[in-house]
């Protein structure tokens, strides 16, 4: 059986509903799961996009808020729409893959995203992430540790190997080498990752 790796945006709304799910999900289909945040910047900027295309096609961002609301609803899931989409999900990346490493990288990821999407803060603010990591009791000394030029280039390379992956999207979702793209296709991921049926 394979493992889904989850790849995942800090500014992401949908996003946000899969880290809230996916966990859950993975213990259901008896699947694994491994976090794996990125970079949607580079992936938009080979576009020419200057920013989400839920801001720069408007009729698009006014159908998703709508969505968000509906999916939040229906999952029993805290929302509130941020005053700023997308948030910098730089700052929380980097500390990200610590977590990734030392076991907390679930618990930290979720904490971030409700930052951004139940609390309105600005998770683009090492201030804020520094919070968070204080809060979930974790080592103060993460922060420089995320920010080592050896932590910035694993980031990027993380990042390179998404695009690699054919990911155009967040969240998308990985069973080796195949592509389920959105928030609507996790259930079919964990379903591939158990029994393919192609």
């Amino acid at each position: 059986m394979s493992t889904v790796e989850f790849w995942y945006e800090f500014g992401s709304t949908y996003s946000y509903l899969a880290a809230e799910r996916v966990e859950g999900v993975a213990r259901v289909m008896g699947v694994d799961v491994q976090w794996r945040p990125f970079l949607l910047g580079p992936i938009f900027g080979a576009q020419g996009w200057t920013s989400s295309p839920f801001n720069l096609f408007p009729i698009k961002g006014t159908n998703m808020w709508r969505d968000v609301e509906r999916i939040a609803a229906k999952y029993h899931l805290a929302w509130t729409r941020p005053t700023t989409l997308p948030r910098n999900g730089l700052p929380a990346s980097r500390v990200a893959l610590i977590g990734a490493e030392e076991g907390w990288i679930a618990n930290f990821s979720r904490a971030v995203f409700r930052a951004n999407f139940v609390e309105d803060r600005d998770i683009g603010d090492p201030a804020i992430i520094a919070d968070i990591v204080a809060k979930l009791g974790l080592d103060p000394s993460v922060m420089a540790r995320a920010n080592t030029p050896e932590n910035k280039a694993r980031l990027k390379a993380q990042t390179d190997t998404a695009i690699a992956l054919g990911i155009y999207g967040a969240p998308s979702f990985t069973v080796d080498k195949e592509l389920f793209w959105g928030h609507d296709r996790m259930e079919q991921a964990f379903q591939w990752a158990k029994a393919p049926w192609m």
